[in-house]
C-alpha cells in the first residue's frame, strides 16, 4: 500500500478506534457513531487528495501532529452530536479539546524544526482549527444561544463569499494578530463549554472573543478590497504605437510603457482600451483585431 494511502488511512482507523473508547467509557451511541465516521471519512479522503495535489508521497512529521488534533477533534464532533437531546459528556469532551488545543502550538513547532512547512500542513492546521471552532459553537448553542454560530461559520461565509466575489479570493499578507485571534476562539469556546464560569460571565467571554473575530476578517476582508484589480478605460492614442499587424501578431507584450495618469474611473472615447490594474510586474499589451481593444496590465 503506498505511503500517500497509509497516512490517511491510519488517521481513519485512528478515529474508529477513539469512537469505540468514547462508546466503551460514555456509551457513544448512533448519532455519534455516525458523525464521527462520516467526519474520518472525509478527512482520509480530503488529506489524500491533498497530498496528491501537491506531488507528496507521505505526511510530514508535523501533519502527523495536526492528523492527530484532526482525530481528537473527530472525537469532539461525536459527543457533541450524540448530546443533542441530553446532557454532553462535558467530562470527555473539554479534555479532547485541551488537547487538541495544546497540540496547535506543537504542530508549526515541529515543521520549523524539522523544515518541513509547507502550503499543506498551513492549510490542514487552520482547517482543523476552524472545523473546531464550529463544532464547540454548535455546543454551546443551548446554553449561550444561537448568535456564537457566528463564530463557527465566519471561516466558511468568508471562503463562500470568495466564490461570488472573486477579489475576496486574494492572498492575504501573513498577519501574526490572524493566529492570536483563532487561538483565542478556541481556548474561550473551551471554557465555555466547562461551565467554569456563572452564565453571564460566559456570555461577556463569548460575545469578546466574537467581537475580536470580527474585527479581524473585516481587517482582511478591508485589505483585498483595498488590493482588488481595478478597470479603467484610456484612450487608445495614450498607448505606445507598435509597428505591427494586429492580424498577423495578435499578442505583443511590452516590457516598459509609459501610461499616463488618468484621475477618473471611466473615460468615454471612441475606440477604447481597458486598462486591467493588478499586482503584475510588468505592462501586457495585447490587440483584438475584432474590436480595435486593447489590454493592458501594469503594477498598483
Amino acid at each position: 500500500m503506498s505511503t500517500v494511502r497509509n497516512g490517511p488511512l491510519l488517521g481513519l482507523i485512528a478515529q474508529f478506534v477513539l469512537l469505540a473508547g468514547l462508546a466503551g467509557t460514555v456509551g457513544l451511541g448512533a448519532p455519534g457513531w455516525l458523525a464521527g465516521l462520516a467526519y474520518g471519512a472525509a478527512l482520509c479522503g480530503l488529506l489524500r487528495r491533498g497530498l496528491r495535489a501537491a506531488g507528496r508521497d507521505a505526511l510530514g512529521p508535523a501533519d502527523r501532529v495536526t492528523l492527530t488534533r484532526a482525530v481528537l477533534v473527530g472525537g469532539v464532533l461525536a459527543l457533541t452530536v450524540d448530546g443533542w437531546g441530553r446532557p454532553a459528556s462535558v467530562a470527555v469532551l473539554v479534555p479532547l479539546t485541551a488537547v487538541a488545543l495544546a497540540l496547535d502550538a506543537v504542530d508549526g513547532r515541529v515543521a520549523r524544526r524539522t523544515g518541513t512547512a509547507s502550503d499543506l500542513g498551513a492549510r490542514f492546521d487552520m482547517e482543523v482549527d476552524a472545523f473546531l471552532i464550529l463544532v464547540l459553537s454548535v455546543h454551546l448553542t443551548p446554553a449561550v444561544g444561537g448568535w456564537v454560530l457566528a463564530a463557527g461559520g465566519m471561516r466558511y461565509a468568508f471562503v463562500a463569499a470568495g466564490w461570488l466575489l472573486p477579489w475576496m479570493r486574494g492572498t492575504l499578507p501573513p498577519r501574526y494578530w490572524r493566529k492570536v485571534v483563532a487561538a483565542a476562539q478556541g481556548v474561550v469556546l473551551a471554557v465555555a463549554a466547562a461551565a467554569a464560569l456563572p452564565p453571564p460571565a460566559t456570555t461577556v467571554l463569548v460575545a469578546g472573543a466574537l467581537a475580536i473575530l470580527v474585527e479581524s476578517f473585516g481587517h482582511d476582508v478591508a485589505w483585498l478590497w483595498r488590493h482588488r484589480p481595478v478597470t479603467v478605460t484610456v484612450p487608445q492614442a495614450s498607448l505606445p504605437q507598435v509597428a505591427v499587424r494586429p492580424a498577423t501578431v495578435p499578442h505583443v507584450a511590452v516590457r516598459h510603457a509609459s501610461v499616463p495618469h488618468i484621475a477618473v474611473r471611466h473615460v468615454t472615447v471612441p475606440r477604447a482600451m481597458r486598462v486591467t490594474v493588478t499586482r503584475a510586474t510588468h505592462v501586457a499589451v495585447s490587440g483584438e483585431p475584432a474590436t480595435g481593444r486593447w489590454t493592458a496590465h501594469q503594477p498598483v
